[in-house]
């Protein structure tokens, strides 16, 4: 027998995502998926997987209301689950990390688990509580899977040779940003929603974009656009950016340790020779900083790639 679903009288997706499921054609079908799929409690499958990783990106808002996405590392063990309603989660943020000032109690925060070996990921939304030195507490308000698509497999490997973090603020792209967007294949981006009056769809959402390296394109000083892909279809992302523009970006230098924090607001470009042009692309993204902070040598790992998805195969580049 499965596990319930969402069992509140609402809807599970909130009026910006409705509206973006309607847009793509898939508002009707996503009404029965999304009560089956989305849960107000994290299975015991997702609690397990949770406990084994080593890694948890996170999505916050700081004091301005400016979103941001995070990193945080540990031994496997570092998030325990007593409760299907409650994770616990046992880790600090790492040097320059904007979460650092960003953790209370009460806030809304957002949690993708990711395991990159595996292409296995699951997102969990909730109030944060129990904020202590070094630990602290998710309430959940939203829990679901992810599919597999558009993720690179890399494996984990401890440095022994890292250097002192080097952090760098800067409000556009110099030429270190622009070598790592440049080369990305990963990245993470956290929105917000909060205008409706459904508590249990509000708060913050953090989520996976993947595509060949350079799917990322720069432009000017301070923008990057890139091609959306066809997903699970919540439009969780899509849909909190057409209600909140602000949103937070986090890349990854998964050789050299480098992390690249950025906040700004980003816009959906539906249609248009462009998204025409950018073969599997249903609509392109683009993003304009407002605030960056690059911290080289940032984690104490490094992630050794292993192969791309296959569904990269499907998909075009900017040249």
């Amino acid at each position: 027998m499965s596990e319930p679903g969402w069992t509140d009288e609402g809807s599970p997706f909130h009026e910006g995502e409705l509206e973006a499921q309607e847009r793509a054609g898939v508002r009707k079908r996503m009404a029965s998926i999304g009560r089956r799929v989305v849960r107000n409690y994290m299975p015991d499958q997702h609690r397990e997987f949770f406990e084994k990783l080593a890694t948890l990106f996170v999505g916050h808002v700081d004091e301005q209301g400016r979103p941001w996405a995070s990193l945080l590392l540990g031994e496997p063990g570092f998030m325990t689950s007593d409760d299907p309603r409650v994770l616990r989660i046992a880790a600090a943020p790492m040097a320059g990390d904007p979460l650092k000032g960003n953790l209370k109690d009460g806030m809304d925060i957002g949690l993708l688990g990711l395991e990159l070996h595996s292409r296995r990921r699951n997102r969990m939304n909730g109030k944060l509580h129990s904020l202590q030195s070094g630990t602290f507490s998710v309430e959940v308000k939203q829990s679901f899977g992810n599919c597999p698509r558009f993720i690179q497999t890399r494996k984990l490997v401890p440095r022994s040779d890292a250097s002192e973090p080097s952090v760098t603020r800067a409000t556009s792209f110099g030429p270190a940003q622009r070598e790592l967007i440049a080369k990305s294949d990963t990245f993470f981006i956290a929105t917000q929603f909060l205008d409706g009056e459904n508590e249990a769809t509000q708060g913050v959402d953090v989520s996976h974009r993947g595509g060949k390296p350079g799917f990322l394109k720069i432009e000017g000083d301070n923008q990057v656009l890139w091609p959306d892909f066809r997903g699970n279809a919540h439009f969780n992302t899509i849909g909190n950016i057409l209600r909140n523009p602000r949103s937070g970006l986090l890349l990854m230098d998964f050789e050299s340790g480098d992390l690249l924090y950025m906040t700004g607001v980003a816009e959906v470009i539906w249609e248009g020779p462009e998204v025409e042009a950018f073969q599997a692309a249903e609509r392109l993204m683009r993003f304009t900083v407002s605030e960056l902070i690059h911290v080289a040598s940032g984690m104490p790992v490094t992630w050794e790639f292993e192969a791309y998805s296959r569904v990269l195969e499907k998909t075009g580049s900017w040249s």
